[in-house]
């Protein structure tokens, strides 16, 4: 049986460079991939941090010159072997040569668009190594998926690759000017049309990257349903819905390596489920007696871990938080962000420094130490493609109250008291209220209902948010748009998957009927016939279609019938007799 083989392609990946949750999937997806039989690499530009850490550990491979226009740049293949993995870096000083990641926004338009290209050029003989499957993730990369069809598949290269395109977070989607960008990456003047790498009369990266990419991928199911509407779609939800044949939505997971509390070394005590009160309560006096809060076990202790951006639902929080500190909760923020959110937190901190704290900063040591040590975990977003925050907070035994939107609603299941299910507290509406009331209520179960609460904190600390599960979907994907077969790719659901089946349900009824395409998408890649594969799609496919129409069969048949009896009544819904005008009169 052959290995399926990936080249996933991104700006940052952990542990090597990371500004964002795109380089915790990148950096664990790939590692868990390998564990499954999968030949999984990654391939990042070797920024300057990289180069003075991992000096030592760097191997070169060799270099090239990338064509950019006019220009001809020299690209370095560098490579490190880790955790089972292998790790390509592409090497420019002009571009990548800098202390952050990202630059300013026009000059990193640039230094992606050589980053694609160099990248491209790499793949096969000069990497030893051609992929199945070209992974690309956010914007950075999403314009690979085209590049590859107009600079190589055209003339006979790469033929039998095929694209996954990612999106991480829909907001951010690489737009210039069309006529840089078209002569920075030699882009044909076939591909240079409204719908296809052109949006509003300019290059998008991601309008390439869902267009021309064999599937298409989010980070969570609710997310991938949620961008084909108007509100969240950032103006892309008219091509997501003309391609939602090949939209699916795979939750992320989690490093169970560094997010375990029973191997955590950064906490005052370590704990694990049959001992998590004991050692929940000594990290919780610990952190309390660290930021100078009232020492008291039985107080609710609410906290928040995030970027303080509106996103995150800031607003929602500085609404209602003179409230939550009047109900008697512990509030402590941990994060930094913008200037506004920052001062206003630091602010009501001040006036409240004995039951709250704003750590405008960010200390990992401090937030493992805050995961363990919360009763409830405060995530209001107004939308959130994943989320690893919530699923961090279960595994660590603290309660998570989110809105039910992205990868939130697919991972936390709200308590309800009848059945007695759930996993924490959620709410629907970008309502700070509606946040409040929910965010009180589990207080007053924390406080009254310690029975409640236990079975709360067991159900999400029993959970399995590693990335066992989604890699196992993502190896389904890959083998389904490869033909390449690939034993037990599709496992069973778990009965406490973190996804909500729910939303498959949702994303039927309401995707029934895309809106159609004015505009001739690029041909879907058709699987090497001289590969292994089997036909089951067809059949069922066939299969479906009959057994549709005899149903619709049966059923215009019962309605003829059902006409053919409708005037006559039965004895138990006969209608009632109705009474005459003489026996009106007579009563």
């Amino acid at each position: 049986m052959d290995k399926i083989k990936v080249l996933f392609a991104s700006s940052e990946v952990s542990p090597f460079i990371k500004v964002g949750g795109l380089a915790d999937v990148v950096g664990a997806l790939p590692v868990e991939l390998n564990k499954n039989d999968v030949d999984a690499r990654v391939i990042l530009p070797l920024y300057k941090s990289i180069k003075m850490k991992y000096r030592d550990e760097l191997k070169f491979l060799g270099w090239k010159m990338v064509h950019m226009g006019w220009r001809s740049l020299y690209a370095g293949l560098f490579s490190i072997e880790k955790n089972g993995t292998i790790f390509y870096f592409v090497d420019n000083e002009y571009y990548f040569n800098y202390d952050q990641v990202y630059v300013e926004y026009v000059f990193d338009i640039e230094r992606y668009c050589f980053f694609q290209r160099a990248a491209l050029d790499f793949i096969g003989d000069f990497m030893s190594f051609e992929p199945n499957i070209l992974h690309c993730n956010d914007w950075q990369t999403g314009m690979m998926p085209m590049l590859l069809e107009a600079h190589f598949k055209r003339h006979g290269y790469h033929k039998d690759i095929k694209t996954v395109y990612t999106i991480h977070n829909l907001k951010y989607q690489g737009i210039h000017g069309t006529d840089v960008v078209s002569e920075m990456l030699d882009i044909p003047s076939e591909y240079l049309k409204e719908g296809l790498c052109i949006k509003d009369d300019a290059i998008n990266f991601t309008n390439a990257g869902i267009v021309y990419s064999n599937s298409v991928t989010t980070v969570s199911p609710t997310y991938a349903f949620e961008i084909m509407t108007d509100y969240y779609g950032e103006g892309l939800n008219g091509i997501l819905r003309r391609y939602a044949f090949k939209v699916s939505g795979i939750l992320n997971g989690i490093n169970d390596l560094e997010y375990r509390p029973s191997v955590d070394s950064s906490l005052p005590m370590k704990y694990d489920i049959s001992n998590y009160e004991e050692g929940k309560a000594v990290c919780k006096k610990s952190l309390q007696e660290q930021l100078k809060l009232d020492i008291n076990p039985d107080v609710p202790l609410c906290v928040m871990i995030s970027r303080l951006v509106d996103q995150k639902g800031l607003d929602l929080l500085l609404y209602v938080l003179e409230e939550m500190l009047y109900d008697g909760m512990q509030i402590v923020i941990l994060g930094t962000g913008d200037k506004y959110y920052e001062q206003a937190l630091a602010s009501v901190a001040s006036k409240h420094p004995n039951s709250m704290c704003a750590c405008i900063d960010f200390d990992n040591g401090l937030a493992h130490t805050i995961y363990a040590a919360s009763d409830i975990f405060l995530m209001p977003s107004i939308f959130e493609p994943c989320g690893l925050s919530q699923l961090i907070s279960m595994t660590y035994g603290s309660v998570p109250v989110v809105r039910e939107t992205g990868g939130l609603k697919d991972s936390v299941i709200p308590y309800n008291e009848y059945t007695g299910e759930g996993n924490g507290f959620s709410f629907a509406n970008i309502n700070a209220h509606e946040f409040l009331f929910v965010t009180k209520y589990a207080c007053d179960l924390y406080r009254h209902h310690k029975d409640v609460w236990k079975k709360l904190i067991e159900e999400g600390m029993s959970g399995d948010y590693s990335w066992k599960k989604s890699a196992r979907e993502y190896i389904g994907l890959y083998s389904l748009i490869s033909g390449i077969t690939y034993e037990d790719s599709q496992p069973e659901i778990d009965k406490k998957s973190s996804v909500n089946p729910k939303i498959l349900e949702i994303k039927t009824k309401e995707l029934k009927n895309p809106t159609p395409s004015k505009i001739a998408a690029p041909p879907m890649a058709k699987p090497d016939s001289s590969k292994k594969k089997t036909s089951k799609v067809t059949r069922i496919s066939k299969n479906k279609a009959d057994s549709s129409a005899k149903v619709e069969k049966k059923e215009e048949k019962a309605v003829v019938d059902k006409k053919a009896t409708a005037n006559k009544p039965t004895p138990s819904k006969a209608a009632p007799k109705k009474e005459s005008k003489k026996d009106n009169k007579r009563k």
